[in-house]
């Protein structure tokens, strides 16, 4: 999956944007439920998982995107 936030360009990854892709094929008939579907992002690999009573699961790995200081 491709991620494009307006005013950003590319991100690395969006957990939303994945469950809610993978939800969407499963109400489509393309994926079945209670499976993990592996969704590849530039970022690197998120594992969502829709349930038999439509709760979403996701894993995958945390990275540091940014580190910084910001003085008030």
């Amino acid at each position: 999956m491709r991620v494009w936030e307006r005013g950003s360009g590319e991100t690395f990854a969006c957990g939303t944007g994945s469950c809610a892709t993978v939800a969407a094929l499963v109400l489509r008939g393309v994926c079945p439920r209670n499976v993990p579907v592996d969704v590849h992002l530039l970022g690197g690999i998120l594992s969502i998982t829709i349930t038999a009573d439509d709760n979403i699961l996701m894993t995958g790995p945390a990275e540091t995107a940014f580190v910084g200081c910001v003085e008030v």
